[in-house]
């Protein structure tokens, strides 16, 4: 890792929801590099145990949450016991969540559209509304993981549900960097595009041929890298700088981490 991270995060306390793997995974450590202390929140207590062992090993704090981010009591819980072992939270990465089912409107059922509600949206609000009292303390950052889908691209046919718990969580985003900019806690969302991660592990696809459109698009998915996805470290990066001081005149802003892939795309 570039030194320019060592240390940049001394003293503070992250959360970082969806930490066991991809994106999460990748912020949780690069946090705990730059001095975090970090809340590593997950569903899976394996995973959650092997991220904590990685950060570990490189003689970082971390503690464990094995935590459903839709469980509202369990959400208060968590964040609880960050204030009862480390005394305050500074960062809050709202990362975790799922692709669910991508299909046609028509083969949608309520409750698989009930299932990425639930995890990606009502687990962005419940993150954030837990950790807000302790943010407010003394200021500090929120990163909210959105998604090119939703956004800027809405050319995936069957991803309704997916798409529009992302726009909703860009829409949150903006009311929570007004609402908290009194208190000094600034709210910045991040919209990655194909990354290489175990997300498309979580997706399950149905009918779409059904209902995608005949496009043809030129050749090279991501034009940056000539159709290469970028990586959860890069991701991780930008949501560093997002949660440093050096953006501490950036709230209510979204970026895209894309490589162009959804000016392409949209």
């Amino acid at each position: 890792m570039l030194p320019l991270f060592k240390d940049s995060l001394a003293g503070k306390v992250a959360l970082v929801t969806g930490a066991g793997s991809g994106i999460g995974k990748a912020t949780a450590k690069l946090f705990s590099y730059a001095g975090a202390r970090v809340g590593v929140l997950t569903r899976s207590a394996d995973e959650v145990e092997q991220t904590c062992l990685e950060i570990r090993r490189a003689s970082g704090e971390a503690l464990g949450l094995a935590i459903d981010i839709s469980d509202s009591d369990a959400m208060a819980k968590g964040i609880r016991s960050l204030e009862d072992i480390w005394g305050s939270l500074d960062i809050v990465v709202a990362n975790a969540g799922i692709n669910g089912l991508w299909a046609p409107l028509e083969d949608i059922g309520e409750r698989d559209w009930a299932q990425v509600m639930d995890i990606n949206l009502k687990g962005t609000f419940l993150t954030v509304k837990h950790a807000a009292p302790l943010l407010k303390r003394n200021g500090g950052a929120i990163v909210i993981v959105a998604s090119v889908n939703g956004t800027r691209i809405f050319s995936n046919a069957g991803a309704s549900a997916y798409a529009t718990s992302k726009a909703g969580q860009l829409a949150f985003a903006r009311m929570m960097a007004l609402e908290l900019a009194k208190h000094r806690v600034r709210v910045n969302t991040v919209c990655p595009g194909a990354i290489d991660t175990s997300i498309d592990d979580n997706t399950e696809r149905k009918g779409l041929e059904k209902v995608r459109e005949p496009v043809v698009f030129p050749e090279g998915r991501i034009p940056l890298t000539d159709g290469k996805p970028g990586t959860a470290e890069q991701v991780a990066e930008l949501i560093w700088f997002l949660s440093s001081d050096l953006a501490s005149h950036i709230t209510g802003a979204e970026v895209f981490i894309d490589g162009a892939e959804s000016l392409l795309q949209g």
